[in-house]
């Protein structure tokens, strides 16, 4: 990721026909930034407390009244919470680089993008990457990048199926940053692709791959898609339980499974209310009680690697089924910075940005 200096001097020049005392102005170009939910920079308490106090303040992810909810997430919640999710971030955390596995990941997938695009539009695309929450901040790259002289961006949340909690509030941030910019380049938003043919061939492709490499076939395979309380499809009309299900539809119909053998299931569920369900924790649970002693999962919802699907499923999750007496458990990462899903996320951008190159 380079820096807005770097940028900047990297394609400055000079107007045309402007006099010789007129500050250098970069280049014209076209900005591509990929932004995913954030992450911590460390696993300390108060690093975590910044983090998910940030994250758990945002009335899109929560929607309870200020008045009620702030006492008790600054006072009660955010006084224990940030040492069991920094305990969690701990078993996954890369050491090489100290960073989480999502940053180290939307990095190469911001780094391989750039390198797709760069083979026939050299310098006059830029792509960078931000996060929701966290660093780097969304603000800051946005800032970055029309230092670096792009005129026109496309913002592109990497979340596969649109929720008010995930791509509205990636699309708000951008928007708020665009709000602090005098000169603003013009703004596009790339919209959900729950059913794209080359995203869900590139699913349909990691479990073929996983499977070719099982001595036996699973007996089911769950389709786990992070959580949201229910009363926002039934009160607020949000799309992303229907979109869920429209991905393992088509995922199922791709492979050819039969619809008994392709379970869709949500995890990651906070506070008392009751939450889209089936609950992946106690579904995968079930399919053991039911003699299903060996199942795959995976979770479409998310484009990277990160502590729901490293830490959630392939610990907690993970032991309810084989506590329940499930036998064999295989977890299929995410698409991350395949090949295919890169080849995907090179087309959106590519279509996305038809009457801009």
């Amino acid at each position: 990721m380079l820096d807005a200096s770097q940028m900047t001097e990297a394609g400055a020049g000079r107007l045309a026909h402007a006099p010789g005392d007129h500050p250098p102005v970069p280049r014209a170009k076209i900005g591509v930034m990929l932004v995913n939910l954030g992450t911590p920079p460390a696993t300390d308490y108060w690093s975590m407390r910044r983090y998910l106090s940030e994250f758990l303040s945002d009335r899109r992810v929560i929607d309870y009244s200020p008045l009620f909810w702030q006492p008790l997430l600054q006072l009660v919640i955010l006084s224990k919470r940030p040492f069991s999710s920094g305990k969690a971030y701990e078993s996954i955390w890369n050491r090489e680089r100290d960073e989480s596995p999502l940053l180290t990941i939307t990095r190469e997938q911001t780094e391989k993008l750039r390198a797709r695009l760069a083979a026939d539009l050299g310098e006059g695309v830029v792509v960078d990457f931000c996060m929701r929450y966290g660093e780097p901040s969304t603000i800051s790259r946005v800032k970055a990048m029309q230092a670096a002289g792009a005129e026109k961006i496309l913002f592109f949340p990497l979340y596969p199926q649109y929720a008010g909690a995930t791509t509205a509030t990636a699309n708000d941030a951008f928007f708020r940053a665009l709000m602090e910019i005098e000169w603003q380049p013009a703004a596009r938003t790339v919209p959900p692709y729950y059913a794209h043919p080359l995203y869900i061939e590139a699913l349909a492709k990691s479990v073929e791959a996983a499977y070719a490499g099982m001595d036996r076939r699973p007996d089911a395979l769950v389709t786990s898609y992070h959580g949201l309380p229910k009363r926002y499809l039934v009160e607020k009309g949000d799309p992303y339980h229907c979109q869920c299900a429209a991905t393992t539809r088509r995922l199922r119909e791709r492979l050819g499974f039969p619809t008994e053998e392709v379970v869709l299931t949500f995890q990651s569920r906070f506070g008392s209310e009751e939450w889209l369900q089936p609950y992946t924790v106690e579904e995968v649970a079930r399919l053991a009680k039911a003699g299903k002693t060996h199942i795959a999962i995976m979770a479409p919802a998310f484009s990277s690697d990160c502590v729901e699907t490293l830490e959630e499923i392939s610990e907690e999750i993970k032991e309810s089924f084989l506590h329940a007496g499930g036998e064999r458990f295989d977890y299929i990462p995410c698409l991350n910075a395949s090949e295919d899903h890169m080849a995907m996320i090179e087309a959106i951008v590519r279509n996305e940005l038809q009457g801009w190159i």
